[in-house]
């Protein structure tokens, strides 16, 4: 197999067409992204009143089709990420047919069982992910009906044949998670699992698969890894272009596939990164706050990396 075709050997063209463009464009030029949760999309709206651009790739939410979500004891917090939250996917689907923009998904699952509030976080649920791994528990069960309802909501994309970077159990080099608060191992099975039942049973051939941990131990292997990639929020604004970033990424996960940074708090410094070339296919920016107002990312710093020569927009 040649590293820039999916692993998943029945991938749709499009999905190929996609992999082998990220494959070309990481170290000569670097995808802009930004991640949006709503149905406002109000981060690329900033995005395009700050600097006449928009992002070439947008990061969608599942969240709120998380299938076990417990209304009953959930804070307004919660709450009001569900409701925002709510028809994103369509969003998502008619804006890549008339954008031709890039999509990838993350997915802030809510435990297959028990759980309160935001039950995505292992704090907030007695979930055991490690016991999906054993046939016939309630866990397994749970979790496979909930892949299915998911199976689901993916399919229109299927049928559009758009491709989607899809990036399951995210930051399992952390414990915060219930699918990381087992290990990087389990989280590893999770999403060979996954994988498999995607691909050899709902046959969701449109999906490019991107694992996001940066631990040699939770490594899945090429055969079922389509992008490595890394979440980084650093203490503090200092220029950079993540090269330290990326040689942890590649030393722990493999240097056969292309990377991308899943997830920044702040933007890389595009004089920098033009400079060293550190092949990143993309980048994409978190939400909120950490795109619009000054916090994170001043409006000077939007504009110079949408204004970047180095930086594809869209």
């Amino acid at each position: 197999m040649k590293m820039n075709e999916p692993v998943n050997k029945n991938a749709t063209k499009n999905a190929r067409n996609l992999l082998s463009y990220l494959y070309d464009t990481a170290g000569k030029a670097v995808i802009s992204g930004q991640h949006t949760q709503t149905n406002y999309m109000e981060e690329a709206v900033y995005i395009n009143e700050k600097t006449g651009k928009k992002p070439k790739l947008r990061g969608f939410e599942l969240l709120s089709y998380s299938p076990n979500i417990n209304y009953d004891d959930a804070g307004y917090e919660c709450l009001k990420e569900i409701y925002d939250n709510r028809g994103t996917l369509q969003t998502a689907l008619d804006w890549a047919k008339s954008s031709g923009g890039i999509l990838t998904f993350s997915f802030h699952w809510f435990s297959p069982l028990h759980g309160h509030d935001k039950s995505f976080y292992a704090a907030n649920t007695d979930f055991d992910a490690g016991r999906i791994l054993t046939e016939g528990t309630p866990e397994r069960k749970a979790f496979f009906h909930d892949m299915d309802v998911v199976a689901g909501l993916l399919k229109p994309f299927l049928d559009e044949d758009i491709p989607v970077l899809w990036r399951p159990f995210h930051e399992s080099d952390g414990d915060w998670f219930w699918w990381g608060a087992r290990g990087p191992e389990t989280a590893r099975e999770l999403y060979k699992l996954m994988y498999e039942y995607y691909t050899d049973t709902h046959h969701l051939d449109n999906l490019l698969w991107v694992w996001n941990c940066a631990l040699r131990k939770g490594y899945p292997g090429d055969e079922y890894v389509d992008v490595v990639s890394i979440d980084v929020y650093l203490p503090e604004y200092a220029p950079t272009d993540y090269h330290a970033e990326y040689e942890k990424l590649v030393r722990n996960t493999t240097e056969n596939k292309v990377a991308a940074l899943a997830e920044v708090g702040y933007l890389p410094d595009m004089q920098m990164l033009e400079k060293s070339r550190i092949p990143w296919a993309y980048f994409m920016l978190w939400s909120k706050e950490f795109c619009i107002g000054e916090k994170y990312n001043t409006t000077e710093r939007l504009r110079e990396v949408y204004g970047s020569g180095h930086v594809i927009t869209g």
